[in-house]
């Protein structure tokens, strides 16, 4: 995780969440106050978010002592403790609830990859996500999908080619598109072509596609049509997969299996976090 990204983020997250001063705690606790902040999950899943307590409690105040004791992709059970946090009580309340929403998002997250990566043991299957992330919360989102056993598909538009229908549309063709593309482009970058008929995959493999994606195609269309698709070509299912089909679209071959709803749906994992106030 780009760490120097991360601090910019989460400083821009606490300036709309503080504003000008934590009025509840500014008038409750002295400045002197110290406490503790406890982290604890509430269920069983994935943690993810290490980064997160230790750069959000950072930012607030660096004197705050952290200790986190579950690594990001490991499981805990309910009742857990995650990390403590020791330091001022007005500067660990100011801390809390943008750390909260940031982890709770992502071991959410993490928990759910994990669960699907499971149904797809014994396959070559590798699940990877979408760009139907959080804005501004994308860098987040997929090391979350990573944390919990995914891999990572294309992280915006300029990290690979991917025609869809409406690129081809306007192309007229997907060997127009792909041939116009390629005049342009760069060696190392690779272009993917989205497909939904037989035809259009016959296309793509004649103009020598990187990846081919069959998209909202069911496992046995994809099954018969994989192979035509040498070993060369990446493949790649995406649309109308869930947790309960899954495990079929991972036995046709496919290299890859995409899901937006790991990141655009995400359950949040629940984690309280508990302060206590040090008396002298």
């Amino acid at each position: 995780m780009n760490v120097i990204k991360l601090r910019s983020m989460l400083e821009q997250f606490y300036i709309e969440d503080i504003g000008n001063g934590d009025l509840s705690g500014a008038f409750l606790f002295p400045e002197s106050a110290s406490g503790e902040l406890n982290l604890m999950a509430k269920m069983d899943g994935i943690f993810c978010g290490k980064s997160i307590i230790q750069e959000c409690m950072r930012i607030i105040d660096d004197q705050t002592t952290v200790s986190c004791y579950i690594a990001d992709g490991e499981r805990v059970e309910k009742g857990t403790i995650l990390a403590s946090a020791k330091g001022s009580i007005q500067s660990l309340l100011k801390s809390e609830r943008v750390l909260l929403n940031l982890i709770q998002r992502m071991s959410g997250i993490a928990t759910e990859t994990s669960e699907v990566v499971e149904r797809v043991k014994g396959t070559n299957a590798r699940i990877c996500d979408t760009r139907k992330t959080m804005p501004g919360l994308r860098m987040l989102d997929k090391y979350a999908v990573r944390a919990g056993g995914g891999f990572n598909h294309r992280f915006g538009l300029d990290d690979a080619v991917m025609l869809k229908d409406n690129h081809l549309a306007f192309a007229g063709s997907i060997s127009r598109a792909i041939r116009k593309v390629r005049e342009g482009l760069g060696h190392t970058v690779k272009i993917e072509v989205e497909i939904e008929k037989l035809e259009q995959l016959k296309e793509a493999v004649e103009a020598r596609a990187d990846i081919i994606m069959f998209d909202n195609c069911t496992p046995e269309e994809i099954m018969e049509w994989r192979q035509i698709v040498p070993d060369s070509i990446i493949t790649e299912a995406s649309g109308m997969i869930t947790k309960d089909t899954i495990s079929e679209y991972a036995k046709t071959g496919v290299d890859y299996i995409s899901l937006g709803y790991l990141t655009h749906s995400v359950k949040a994992f629940d984690i309280s976090a508990n302060v206590s106030v040090h008396t002298n």
